[in-house]
């Protein structure tokens, strides 16, 4: 495989130091070499393809394979990099810790990646497991534990005589995002300051210096109530020649100077953002997409020749001439690599096997039919409002009606109910508005249409909304003060404007948290089983007249 210098990789004594003993005399003068940087970020357990054949890592293997076949032939080399959170997302890797997707980066053959925040979600035990199971480095130079770097903060390649140097940066934002008992004597430690202090090693080792962040890309560094990420990053930090990003999982295509374009088409060109002589690239989510970057170094200049998002099997709805929908490739549909899907279809079936295991129970069936949820209060709407409240100490939660996907039964309670009842796998957002905030948000979801997928169920607040206008608000069994605070918890649909909601995405305290709805609730109907189901009934908190 000649995307990597293999004599550079065995350094495993000098791990903390980033590989920092082995040397190079660096690249010959008048010499052009061609480096790709190959790159994917928030991974969340999408291994397998989605039920319209979208993604997965079997495709993303045949297309990685390609470009490193292709760039080798003409003498290239390539580096495959991740902008982290592998974990958190889908039930059949959720239940398997990963394995399944650390394994198949490893026969991807990454090269690095850095330390997202959802590494943390489990206890320690498990980060610990997915380390030892990783062939390839996970790098962050601003995580500490008892004092010392968690991680190692670098990894160093020669690529054709020409020295890259990786760093791996982590959100601070970890901190207040996962459990505290999986951090504990761990610290998050400014990003900016760390890669300040790391790089002028880094320049004196190394011709080109990259770094592999987890922090988010944010449009002209707005990044409100967040940590900032990789645009603050690269004006603070001067002498970084690419980040490779994740986190805010959008592509990070800009439209113009410090614009994002947010209506981005897969298939379509994509500008990097630049920044104080740094390019930033990041590639959604998901492996919806793999990064390509093909650069030239010469004479001590890393120049940016072509870049593009390479879609992995993205379809668009389209009308046939009957008036029916259907899915087509927004480009030429990618074969699966017989590799990867022979590694990963046992922990495909054996995920599938493990849906029918039986998560709780209840006495009485929790309604939750499209019929009622979409048009009056239901128990099941409440149920669900409340396992969002008791994961993120929301004060209140709202569900959209077309959300919920079918009812709950009396007795047995499988995985795969749960997962009837939430199948788009949404995450759950969470935002701190004023009283005044909350109110106006309230005033718009009252009016949506009963029978729509926005009709509304609440937990944790009683109204009283007459001909659409609320005319009564209580939190908490307490009126809703102008000037306080309130901490509201919805889905990641929801809060992007979905089912005709206001949009909170931009609000400066939204954070998505990365919790699967599923998840959650699964994790409440296991928690309080047997479910009683009169517990859950509407009954007059919410009144429409």
């Amino acid at each position: 495989m000649q995307h990597v210098y293999r004599p550079l990789l065995l350094c495993s004594a000098l791990a903390l130091a980033g590989c920092a003993g082995i040397t190079s005399h660096g690249p010959q003068p008048d010499v052009e070499t061609r480096i790709t940087i190959l790159h994917t970020n928030d991974h969340h357990g999408r291994f397998w393809k989605n039920r319209d054949g979208e993604y997965g890592m079997a495709a993303r293997k045949t297309v990685v394979d390609q470009i490193r076949q292709e760039v080798a032939a003409a003498g290239g080399y390539s580096l495959l990099l991740d902008g982290g959170d592998v974990n958190t997302g889908v039930p059949e890797s959720d239940l398997q810790d990963a394995v399944p997707d650390f394994r198949g980066m490893n026969l991807l053959g990454y090269d690095a990646m850095a330390v997202g925040n959802h590494e943390f979600d489990k206890p320690p035990v498990v980060l610990q497991m997915q380390r030892a199971l990783a062939t390839f480095p996970m790098l962050s130079a601003n995580i500490y534990r008892d004092g010392k770097r968690m991680f190692e903060p670098y990894k160093l390649f020669n690529l054709g005589g020409v020295r890259v140097a990786v760093m791996g940066l982590t959100t601070e934002d970890t901190q207040r995002m996962v459990h505290p008992d999986n951090i504990r004597n761990t610290e998050f430690r400014n990003a900016q300051t760390e890669a300040a202090k790391v790089l002028p090693e880094l320049r004196s080792k190394a011709d080109v210096v990259i770094a592999a962040t987890h922090m988010g890309h944010y449009e002209n560094g707005q990044h409100g109530t967040q940590a900032p990420g990789d645009v603050e990053l690269a004006r603070a930090v001067k002498g970084i020649d690419l980040v490779v990003g994740g986190h805010t999982q959008n592509p990070a295509c800009m439209k113009a100077e410090n614009v994002l374009d947010r209506s981005y088409v897969p298939g379509s060109a994509c500008q990097p953002d630049r920044q104080n002589g740094t390019w930033i690239v990041q590639a959604h989510e998901w492996g919806k997409y793999v990064g390509r970057a093909d650069f030239t170094y010469k004479n001590g200049e890393f120049k940016l020749v072509k870049y593009a998002l390479i879609p992995i099997n993205l379809k668009k709805p389209v009308k046939t001439a009957e008036g029916k929908t259907s899915l087509v490739p927004y480009t030429q549909e990618i074969a699966e690599s017989p590799e990867m899907l022979q590694l990963l279809k046992p922990f495909q079936e054996f995920g599938q096997q493990k849906l029918m295991v039986e998560v709780g129970s209840s006495d009485g069936r929790l309604e939750g039919d499209r019929t009622v949820v979409r048009s009056q209060p239901a128990a099941l709407g409440v149920m669900i409002g409340r396992s969002m409240m008791e994961k993120t100490q929301a004060d209140l939660a709202i569900v959209n009606g077309g959300g919920v996907r079918d009812s709950l039964p009396a007795g047995k309670i499988t995985y795969k109910d749960v997962l009837t009842v939430h199948p788009f796998g949404n995450t759950i957002a969470v935002v701190e508005l004023t009283g005044k905030e909350l109110m106006d948000y309230l005033a718009v979801v009252a009016k949506l249409s009963t029978g729509s997928g926005g009709f509304a169920q609440f937990a944790g607040i009683g109204l009283v909304i007459e001909q659409g206008v609320v005319t009564q608000t209580t939190v908490r069994g307490k009126p809703v003060e102008p000037g306080a605070r309130y901490r509201l918890a919805v889905n990641n649909f929801v809060a992007s404007g979905g089912d005709g909601y206001p949009k909170i995405t931009q609000h400066p305290s939204y954070v998505d948290t990365g919790f699967v709805d599923a998840d959650v609730l699964r994790a409440y109907i296991a928690a309080h089983s047997p479910l009683k189901a009169a517990d859950y009934a509407p009954g007059q908190q919410v009144v429409r007249r």
